[in-house]
């Protein structure tokens, strides 16, 4: 079923949702499941990786993860973790757009909501001096006001509890391209198998897999409307330093999508995912949902930390 055919406004459809947020999670998410990919949620006996997202959900508590959610508590994560320096220059964090000071802004800068998922709630300015600054405060008392409800997906890592601020970073790119390729690693028990490469926005974006050894895979996904490179992207010049960041930040969880930037020696961190498309996304071919789901220690998701 392409529900997004049937109900085209997101905002709809986000409100429709609001309004079943007191249906209980074991109830709502095997239902969300049915209606993204077509299949029976599988809770008993799950084997494919979008399914043992949803049992990630349900189940694994690691107090951890509401801290890695908010994109702004995430960096003294990632400070702790001894990777200060892989932190996206900091401009200022503001809890109304009436505290940014817009005559001290960069040229160049990236405004966000600490809550804000799947690549929205961002702003990116590249020219200040073209800024329409009524339209970008607009914008962000929009993002503001929107009410703060159980998450879409039923994602039990985005009910942190921290309050949406707004924070301001400084605009990191390549010659090469406009936007940034993003690498996102996804890690299972601190160990990095896939790295998807999600190409140039810009342009016309690719989603590829790539092994440790940067062997291109034969699947793509999780966005059926994306396609394969037609020609193979080489590995970034410090992808043994990604890959190690990596392991090193994904060691706490039985899975996590570790997002990074790269630009010419310099790495830089992006997010934390534990959820990736809330688990709703396809593979082509389908067989790979159950090659990854193979790599998800099944037990370990019924556990909250700590062994509960």
């Amino acid at each position: 079923m392409n529900y997004k055919q049937i109900i085209k406004s997101r905002s709809l459809r986000l409100n429709i949702l609001r309004l079943l947020s007191w249906v209980p999670d074991k109830w709502m998410i095997p239902l969300q499941y049915r209606i993204h990919t077509g299949r029976k949620l599988n809770l008993k006996n799950p084997t494919r990786f979008t399914e043992k997202l949803q049992l990630y959900k349900l189940y694994y508590r690691n107090p951890l993860m509401l801290r890695c959610t908010d994109k702004y508590e995430v960096r003294s994560v990632i400070e702790e973790m001894g990777y200060g320096d892989i932190l996206i220059p900091l401009i200022g964090v503001y809890n109304s757009p009436e505290e940014i000071p817009l005559n001290n802004l960069p040229d160049e800068f990236v405004a966000k909501t600490t809550d804000g998922g799947g690549g929205q709630q961002v702003f990116i300015c590249r020219d200040k001096s073209k800024l329409d600054r009524v339209a970008f405060l607009h914008q962000l008392h929009e993002w503001m006001a929107m009410p703060k409800t159980k998450p879409a997906g039923r994602e039990w890592a985005y009910e942190n509890g921290y309050p949406r601020r707004i924070i301001i970073e400084k605009l990191i790119k390549t010659c090469e391209t406009k936007d940034l390729p993003d690498y996102k690693f996804y890690c299972f028990d601190g160990k990095p198998v896939y790295c998807q490469l999600i190409g140039d926005r810009s342009t016309k974006e690719t989603i590829d897999f790539y092994d440790m050894d940067w062997n291109h895979m034969p699947f793509r996904g999780l966005n059926p409307d994306c396609e394969n490179a037609v020609d193979i992207a080489p590995p970034p010049k410090n992808f043994e330093r990604l890959k190690t960041i990596a392991a090193r930040l994904s060691k706490e969880y039985p899975f996590v999508r570790v997002d990074l930037y790269s630009v010419g020696d310099e790495a830089y961190f992006g997010e934390l995912t534990f959820y990736p498309a809330s688990g709703f996304g396809h593979f082509t071919p389908d067989k790979w949902d159950e090659k990854l789901g193979e790599l998800i220690d099944t037990e370990n998701l019924r556990k909250t930390a700590g062994g509960g």
